[in-house]
């Protein structure tokens, strides 16, 4: 972790942004006291959005049938359908 002066970061922020960009953390002081941390940048995680398949999914009468939970159970357990 690298520690600079206010005054050093204001005349080297290219240098830093340099050691920030290569891995190095950089912390700026005034009067040896930590104020701010340079971090690499991050873009912020897109939040899913909500209805997107809205109008594009068709569920057909009968999809929730106990033989159609049957059938996907057994496909799922690995078990023959025609043994039940």
């Amino acid at each position: 972790m690298k520690r600079v002066n206010t005054h050093e970061a204001k005349s080297q922020l290219s240098k830093l942004i340099a050691a920030v960009r290569a891995g190095e953390e950089v912390v700026i002081c005034q009067a040896d006291k930590p104020v701010a941390r340079l971090l690499p940048y991050e873009p912020p995680r897109r939040k899913p959005r909500l209805g997107t398949f809205k109008g594009k999914i068709k569920l057909h009468p009968g999809w929730d049938s106990p033989e159609t939970d049957a059938e996907i159970e057994a496909l799922m357990l690995g078990e023959d359908v025609a043994k039940r």
